[in-house]
């Protein structure tokens, strides 16, 4: 039989994994193409042969997805697979009926087919959106396996934007590292709060080479999931958070809600910010999904250098990108952080927004208020220092996850706002780990 010619839809990250586990040796498909959304300069690419395997000495193309319908008929496309994450189930089934009505069969692989096994025990931190407070969980049980006495490494969920080949597999011990692997201010912002807590971070393209490296140098490996995607490694312990501020999407987002299905524990965060009738509906929701799951509630505190520097002044709130794009966020902690030290205004970023910055706020309209830091790559990060250069604001809010003020040349005083987990109440995330690894 001929192989069965394949498109994979992505966003360079379950796109690729999915490939390398499944397509890339299987002489039963040939992936013709791979098509890029969300993130901005993946298409017009290669999958490189030296990632792509024998069957693909050439590598394999990245076209846009807009150009989807048109490989189908030109390539005689048999079968797509959809590959990323933190999409309404309508925009999932649309993108089925596009496909269909093009000629083609539409496919998602299960959890059988993509996740890797591991010598070594694996808890894993997924989401059921992206922004609903992964990384301090993540943070937060790092802080806790290593007071048990495990050493612990996080493999953070892909986010591949140079060159591929080189990024194969990326381990991360300090600074000098995200500087030599050219990190964006996405990757840095997932990398860098680890490293201060004295914790290796992996990442790359190859997830199961990331695994063996990862697996010979500590006791315990902690998944650190991106968007509302499945753990690529078959997880000894899962941890799902929901955002309260978003109640019903852990019902309606893909795979958000098979993350629900899956998880051991739920984590609720946010209840000390969202309303008690949105916490007790998610949490009714979560219990319908999966009963079996623990529920844990836990707050997201923010803290910042001098609150009396926010007070009374104009201020220009910059939030973390994913959040407030794909995420469908209006806010995030940067502007709970104005409102709550009393800034006299919150300007609006769009009028001063240039190049690429601009573009975001066109394709994702429900961004609010708050500038987006988009950073992929050198270009875009210069459009966001242009654009927050050209405010007319007295203050900046870095609500980001690291410091954009020692990356980027900004021309106004900035205050960072810092947020960690804690869980309100019993049980807590220590004596569920400790229940389930203590030694």
């Amino acid at each position: 039989m001929k192989p069965i010619r394949t498109v994979i839809m992505g966003a360079a990250g379950r796109d690729f994994h999915n490939f390398n586990v499944f397509y890339r040796d299987n002489p039963d498909y040939k992936v013709v193409a791979f098509t890029a959304t969300q993130i901005p300069n993946i298409e017009g690419r290669r999958y490189p042969p030296e990632l792509a395997g024998e069957l693909y000495p050439e590598g394999i193309p990245i076209y846009a997805e807009d150009d989807l319908v048109a490989l189908i008929q030109k390539e005689n496309i048999d079968q797509v697979v959809f590959a990323y994450s933190d999409v309404s189930h309508n925009y999932v089934m649309d993108k089925a009926s596009l496909v269909l009505a093009a000629g083609a069969d539409y496919r998602l692989l299960g959890l059988r087919h993509t996740q890797i096994r591991s010598t070594k025990p694996v808890v894993s931190i997924g989401a059921v959106r992206t922004g609903a407070g992964k990384s301090q969980t993540s943070r937060r049980v790092a802080k806790i396996l290593r007071e048990m006495g495990f050493r612990v490494a996080a493999i953070r969920h892909p986010m591949p934007y140079g060159d591929l080949a080189k990024q194969a597999v990326q381990r991360f011990a300090d600074y000098d590292d995200l500087a030599r692997h050219n990190c964006t201010i996405e990757e840095r912002e997932e990398y860098e709060p680890h490293l201060d807590n004295g914790v290796i971070v992996y990442a790359g393209v190859d997830y199961e080479r990331i695994l063996r490296q990862a697996e010979a140098e500590v006791d315990v490996v902690l998944w650190d999931g991106g968007n509302n995607d499945l753990p690529f490694y078959a997880s000894d312990f899962h941890i799902v958070v929901a955002d309260p501020h978003r109640p019903g999407h852990e019902l309606t987002y893909y795979p958000g809600q098979a993350n629900a299905r899956l998880a051991d524990v739920f984590v609720i965060n946010k209840v000390d910010t969202a309303s008690p009738d949105d916490v007790i509906t998610v949490r009714e929701n979560l219990r319908t999904l999966n009963p079996a799951a623990i529920v844990v509630e836990a707050a997201s505190p923010i803290f910042v250098e001098d609150p009396a520097a926010i007070r009374g002044t104009r201020v220009l709130v910059v939030e973390d990108g994913p959040t407030l794009t794909h995420g469908e966020m209006a806010y995030g902690a940067g502007w709970v952080a104005a409102r709550r030290f009393g800034a006299a205004e919150i300007i609006d970023p769009r009028p001063f927004a240039v190049g690429s910055i601009a573009e975001t706020y066109r394709k994702y309209p429900t961004t609010g208020q708050v500038l987006p830091a988009m950073g992929y790559g050198q270009k875009q990060m210069l459009e966001l220092q242009a654009t927050i250069n050209a405010s007319d604001a007295d203050l900046v809010i870095i609500g980001t996850p690291i410091d954009l003020g020692r990356l980027l040349d900004l021309n106004k005083p900035s205050q960072r706002v810092r947020y960690e987990l804690q869980e309100i109440g019993q049980p807590t995330l220590s004596e569920l780990l400790a229940e389930k690894f203590g030694k």
